[in-house]
């Protein structure tokens, strides 16, 4: 005999959760329902998305990382995880006024000290998040940075350690249109702030307004970005 599970909505909140885990549902299925469906269709049932918060734009072993965080996301169900954070800490009495006055110290409320002070070195949360992400699916806003510039490189070291994702900024590139402004026929790629407010609606990630530039609520706004679009047909892991 067929089981029939029913959703029951005690708030507004749940109501439209269970209208977008239906949705997905449909999707699903329609996709399976396709002549040219493959196994490679069926998106992961976890990704984890991760951001990082360095000393600069030119990547390791020039640049370093000075803060990570990573959110567990479950695109079927369209929730977003806090799964890790963490400060790297290193030697500062030994860094050069480059390093000293990095963009991230200004832009944000990470302070030197912060990393001076740190409660884990940084070769203790490199082997975490190696042993954590495993195996894993893996995705940030902008993999050619986070991933391509730092986490692929030496001390991390972790190219082919677990399974990359479509880029989550390239993905929202044709979805927020916005225009070159070096004159190219191309859409440029948006900042993480303008593909969150474009794309999501009701402030998910909280941000109310603004973007703190910190590493796990960069990774949480582009989760939502993320699910969003994937609701959206417009992102495939």
């Amino acid at each position: 005999m067929t089981k029939f599970s029913v959703f029951t909505c005690n708030t507004y909140s749940e109501h439209r959760a269970n209208c977008d885990r239906i949705k997905n549902i449909r999707l699903l299925i329609f996709a399976i329902m396709s002549p040219t469906f493959t196994l490679d269709d069926i998106p992961p049932d976890e990704i984890y998305v991760l951001d990082t918060e360095t000393t600069g734009l030119d990547g390791a072993p020039m640049d370093l990382v000075l803060d990570i965080g990573i959110c567990k996301v479950s695109l079927r169900e369209g929730t977003v995880e806090d799964w890790y954070s963490s400060v790297l800490g290193y030697d500062v009495e030994w860094w050069d006024d480059r390093l000293l006055n990095s963009w991230i110290f200004q832009n944000s409320d990470l302070t030197v000290d912060d990393i001076a002070f740190a409660r884990k070195s940084a070769m203790q949360v490199i082997d975490e998040v190696r042993r954590l992400l495993k195996g894993k699916n893996v995705t940030t806003y902008n993999t050619v940075y986070d991933l391509g510039k730092f986490l692929y490189q030496e001390p991390w070291s972790m190219r082919g350690w677990f399974n990359e994702c479509t880029d989550i900024m390239k993905a929202a590139t044709p979805v927020c249109k916005v225009p070159s402004t070096r004159g190219y026929s191309d859409y440029q790629y948006p900042r993480l702030e303008v593909a969150y407010e474009k794309i999501t609606e009701g402030d998910p990630a909280g941000l109310h307004g603004k973007q703190d530039h910190r590493a796990l609520s960069d990774a949480r706004a582009a989760s939502w970005v993320m699910i969003q679009m994937f609701k959206d047909g417009t992102y495939r892991p």
